[in-house]
C-alpha cells in the first residue's frame, strides 16, 4: 500500500461533490498541492467502488436467473469491447478513424462501465506509455507493487484530474468534456434503466423469472466489478505475467489468458512495440477479438483507417519468437 507524501487530503465535501461533478474542486490555495503532488490514498474518493463490489453481494437476496446471467454476459462484452477498442486504441492512441456521432456513442458505452470518462482515461493512458514502469508511471507494478497498480492508483490525487495537456486533440468536443466531468452519470442512468427493465420484465414476462434489483445487482454490480477487474490486470499482471517477444523499454508482456478476458489486450507486449496499431494480437494465431470487432466496423462503414502492424515490426516478433 502506498502511503501519503504528507500532504492533506481534499475536504471531505470536495471529495464526496466530486463523485459527481470532477471539476469541482477545493479553494484555490490548495488546488496545487492536492492535485499536483499528492500520491496518497484516498479512502473517500473510493468508497463508491467499494460499494459497487458489496452490491454484488446482493446476489444472496435476490438469486440467479438465465435472464440475468445472459445480461451481465452482454453488457460485460459490449462495454469490454468500448473499452478496449475505443477507450484504449481509438482515445488513447488515435489506431483508427471515425465520425463524431460514432465518437460519441462509444464513449458513452466505454463511460458505462464506470472507469471515469474518455479525456481522463485516455490521458493518463498516454502519460503511461511516455513513463511505462518508471516512477512517474501511476500504475507500474513494477515500481509501486501489485495491489497499487491494480486499484489503488486511481483514488490518490495526483491521478484525480484529467491531464488536459496531453488530450488537446480530444478537449474540442464539448461533449466528451461533459462526459468527462459527470462521469457517474451514465452510469447511473444505466443502473435505473436496468431497474426499470427488470420491474417491467417481472409484470409482463413473468416466466423470465427476474425483476429490477435482480438486474441491477447481475447487469450493473457483478458486470461492472468484472469489466473493472479484467481491464485492470492489464496493468497489474501485463507487466509481471507472460513473455516478451519484444524489448521494449518497460516490462510489458503478451499473456494469452488476459487475451482472452479483455477481448485482445493481454497481447500487452505487442501494443508497447508499437501503441498506435488497430490489432495488438500481431499473428494470426494471437487471438484478437476487439480487432475483429473493429474489422466488422470498418466493413460497415462505422469506422476506417485502422493503422495496421508495420512489417518490420512482424518480422522482429518472428524472430524472437
Amino acid at each position: 500500500m502506498r502511503h501519503s507524501s504528507g500532504l492533506k487530503q481534499p475536504p471531505w465535501w470536495c471529495a464526496i461533490t466530486r463523485w459527481f461533478d470532477t471539476e469541482a474542486i477545493p479553494p484555490k490555495s490548495q488546488q496545487a498541492k492536492l492535485e499536483t503532488n499528492s500520491d496518497g490514498f484516498d479512502p473517500i474518493r473510493l468508497t463508491p467502488f467499494i460499494g459497487l463490489h458489496l452490491g454484488c453481494l446482493g446476489v444472496l437476496y435476490t438469486g440467479v436467473s438465465s435472464t440475468a446471467l445472459i445480461l451481465c454476459l452482454f453488457l460485460y462484452l459490449i462495454r469490454m469491447f468500448a473499452i478496449t477498442a475505443f477507450y484504449h486504441r481509438y482515445f488513447s492512441h488515435r489506431a483508427f478513424k471515425t465520425n463524431r456521432f460514432w465518437q460519441f456513442v462509444f464513449a458513452v458505452l466505454g463511460n458505462s462501465a464506470a472507469q471515469r470518462g474518455p479525456l481522463w482515461w485516455a490521458g493518463h493512458h498516454r502519460h503511461h506509455h511516455l513513463k511505462s514502469d518508471h516512477d512517474e508511471d501511476l500504475h507500474s507494478p513494477i515500481t509501486k507493487g501489485f495491489w497499487w497498480s491494480h486499484l489503488g492508483w486511481f483514488s490518490c490525487d495526483k491521478a484525480f484530474p484529467t491531464p488536459w495537456h496531453r488530450i488537446k486533440d480530444l478537449a474540442v468536443y464539448p461533449e466528451l468534456r461533459f462526459l468527462n466531468r459527470f462521469d457517474t452519470l451514465v452510469p447511473l442512468l444505466l443502473a435505473f434503466s436496468l431497474y426499470a427493465l427488470g420491474e417491467a420484465l417481472a409484470v409482463y414476462i413473468p416466466e423470465w423469472n427476474t425483476n429490477g434489483l435482480q438486474l441491477v445487482v447481475w447487469g450493473f454490480c457483478i458486470s461492472t466489478v468484472l469489466v473493472f477487474h479484467a481491464t485492470a490486470t492489464i496493468n497489474s499482471l501485463g507487466h509481471l505475467w507472460g513473455k516478451r517477444r519484444f524489448k521494449t523499454n518497460d516490462e510489458s508482456r503478451n499473456n494469452a489468458i488476459l487475451a482472452l478476458i479483455t477481448l485482445g489486450e493481454g497481447w500487452h507486449n505487442n501494443h508497447h512495440k508499437w501503441p498506435i496499431s488497430a490489432r495488438q494480437g500481431f499473428y494470426w494465431w494471437e487471438v484478437d477479438i476487439s480487432f475483429y470487432l473493429l474489422k466488422a466496423l470498418a466493413f460497415l462503414g462505422i469506422i476506417w483507417d485502422l493503422k495496421p502492424v508495420p512489417k518490420k515490426v512482424r518480422i522482429e516478433g518472428q524472430r524472437n519468437a
